[in-house]
């Protein structure tokens, strides 16, 4: 664990074949949801492979959180729940080929939103490439970037809500209306000044306007960003086919509405035309259309408090190297050994192995004595020498193998007086049993040899 241009690396164990570089890297972040022209600190944690195979993924993840400091994003104003928070990293791909990563992570916002409300953060947010040749590869995670989408939604604006400013003119505040009126909050504001106007700042894609209609009231103009609107008026004392209406406080209608604004903050003034005749307001409805994209305005750019660090990531093509072992297989006599001596004596040997791996004796073998010669690889057998020369024997003996070769390495180990086979020879008899049979055997040939001195001076004193 290092600490490394200012943000700390660690290695942790990933799987078998790979581990990850754990990087912690601080941002600090303005502009858009960063509110009041201030600066939010991250503390964020990357995570990146530092070995791979051809064809596996290039995983990038980034682990996201608020410093341990008073700083958060704020909601910009006020909105329903739904509003979604994304953020998009950007990491920077250089080496065996050039590119740029960017994950990507959002979260929904549950509850309503008012200016200031705290957003929640992702926890995390992540990419993938394909590799697609050996090398090594650079990785520099880069910028963040925080973006604030508001729902698509429907918000109400009360008539007695602070944001609802009665500019000009005496403005009546009428409250605990009744029921049966149907007005919004049961309240309204009503004037019967002319020119006497009420405005609202707003953000969104659209606005209605929500009043009495009333046969005792007037014509109300509108202007959005101050031009005026088209329609340009409604008259509230008439249908909506412009017949005059018999209607007494009939409330909680829409009575005119503006939509197609491009999101973002407006303006709209309620101005009354008639002097003498009642201009009332309700409310107001705020329209959000469904957004494509999150408005620039909100965005916020996290840079990195640090100079930027980078990850080697060395692709392997992954192909595996087959060890050459020092054998390939066991040694299998598939028959009996000939032993031919290429002096006048002929010796035989007959036996079936029973024994497992074995190796050939030696081509050159030179016997001191009258006795018993074993053959190759353990096998139980007798040989009956008729005379003293030294011969000088030939074994011959087929060998096969009997399973394919190895592909993983192995340890190649030499048994003593054998070939390398990369494998431990087969246990055989114990040296006792050897040497128990070796004294029979050499028994066997004393008394042979006493019997037969006996039968030739038997056939001595019978010639005599």
């Amino acid at each position: 664990m290092g600490l490394v241009a200012g943000a700390l690396a660690t290695l942790s164990p990933g799987s078998a074949r790979a581990e990850n570089a754990e990087l912690v890297v601080d941002y600090k972040c303005t502009g858009g949801i960063a509110l009041n022209g201030g600066t939010v600190n991250l503390r964020t944690r990357v995570s990146i492979p530092t070995t791979l195979k051809v064809g596996e993924p290039l995983s990038v993840g980034w682990k996201l959180g608020y410093m341990q400091d008073p700083t958060r994003f704020g909601s910009p104003d006020y909105f329903a729940p739904g509003a979604q928070v994304k953020v998009t990293g950007n990491v920077q791909l250089s080496g065996i080929w050039t590119g740029v990563l960017q994950p990507i992570g959002s979260v929904t916002q549950p509850n309503q939103l008012q200016p200031g409300t705290i957003l929640k953060l992702p926890e995390g947010i992540a990419d993938a490439a394909h590799t697609h040749a050996a090398g090594t590869l650079k990785v520099t995670p880069r910028k963040l970037f925080v973006d604030f989408t508001p729902p698509a939604s429907e918000v109400m604006v009360n008539d007695d809500d602070p944001r609802v400013q009665y500019e000009t003119g005496y403005w009546e505040d009428l409250n605990d209306q009744p029921a049966n009126n149907n007005d919004h909050h049961h309240d309204i504001h009503r004037t019967v000044e002319g020119n006497a106007r009420a405005s609202l700042q707003f953000t969104g894609t659209g606005i209605e306007y929500v009043a009495q209609r009333d046969h005792r009231a007037g014509k109300v103009k509108f202007y959005i960003d101050g031009q005026l609107a088209t329609p340009a008026s409604v008259d509230a004392s008439k249908l909506p086919d412009g017949t005059p209406s018999n209607d007494a406080n009939r409330g909680g209608l829409t009575l005119w509405r503006f939509l197609g604004l491009d999101y973002g903050k407006h303006t709209i003034q309620v101005v009354n035309e008639e002097h003498g005749k009642w201009a009332q307001l309700d409310a107001f409805r705020v329209i959000t259309r469904e957004l494509k994209n999150p408005p620039n305005e909100y965005r916020a750019t996290c840079d990195l408090v640090s100079a930027p660090v980078s990850v080697n990531v060395v692709i392997s093509d992954g192909a595996s190297q087959s060890p050459t072992p020092t054998s390939t297989g066991t040694v299998d006599p598939t028959g009996t050994p000939t032993i031919t001596p290429t002096g006048t004596p002929t010796t035989t040997s007959t036996g079936t192995p029973t024994g497992g791996p074995t190796t050939p004796g030696p081509t050159n073998s030179t016997p001191t004595g009258t006795g018993t010669t074993p053959p190759p690889g353990g096998a139980k057998g007798t040989s009956t020498t008729t005379s003293t020369p030294k011969p000088t024997l030939t074994v011959t003996a087929t060998v096969t193998p009997t399973r394919p070769t190895p592909t993983t390495p192995q340890v190649i180990i030499t048994p003593s007086g054998g070939a390398q086979t990369g494998e431990a020879p087969d246990q055989g008899g114990s040296g006792l049993g050897l040497v128990g049979a070796g004294t029979a055997m050499v028994a066997g040939s004393v008394f042979g040899g006493v019997a037969l001195i006996r039968r030739r001076a038997a056939h001595a004193r019978g010639q005599g």
